[in-house]
């Protein structure tokens, strides 16, 4: 039975845990989304969440709260100062897991996640260029590669000295 498994160990033990997600959630408020296996971005949704929950009400205490989960002062500023009030009109649900796809090396699942309420703007300039390469045609793209030399067998080698 899998009464009271809430949480998800990710084979490390609680200190290195309650470490990794909290450098996570850093990473998401300073990034605005961060991409990281699916198992990872599930057990970061409800600790980024409460966090959030904690900076809506903006008082000292949930600001000295927040620091003792996080230890990163700067993160805890940009929570209450930017996330916090771009989510005040929601009630809950404020972060997205998008499914990526696996990764090359070890074919572990991959996601993003990231605010709902503060969408990740792609420059400009990175749209062009990605439109660009989409409307170059595939023989300007990558020249014709020349053929490689016929080797030489052992036999014609050893002949040859």
């Amino acid at each position: 039975m899998k009464h009271g498994m809430k949480t998800a160990k990710l084979q490390r033990d609680a200190s290195h845990r309650k470490a990794l997600l909290a450098n996570l959630t850093c990473s998401l408020i300073e990034h605005r989304r961060i991409r990281t296996t699916l198992a990872k971005a599930k057990a970061l949704r409800p600790v980024a969440e409460k966090l959030v929950t904690l900076a809506k009400r903006g008082d000292l205490h949930s600001r000295r709260l927040a620091v003792a989960d996080l230890h990163q002062h700067d993160a805890v500023k940009k929570l209450f100062e930017e996330i916090a009030p771009a989510c005040k009109n929601r009630q809950g649900g404020y972060t997205r897991i998008v499914k990526l796809g696996q990764r090359a090396s070890d074919s572990a699942p991959m996601a993003f996640i990231e605010w709902v309420d503060l969408a990740v703007v792609i420059a400009p300039a990175v749209v062009e260029a990605a439109a660009e390469v989409v409307e170059a045609p595939a023989e300007e793209a990558a020249p014709a590669k020349k053929k490689a030399a016929p080797r030489k067998k052992k036999e014609e080698a050893a002949a040859a000295e």
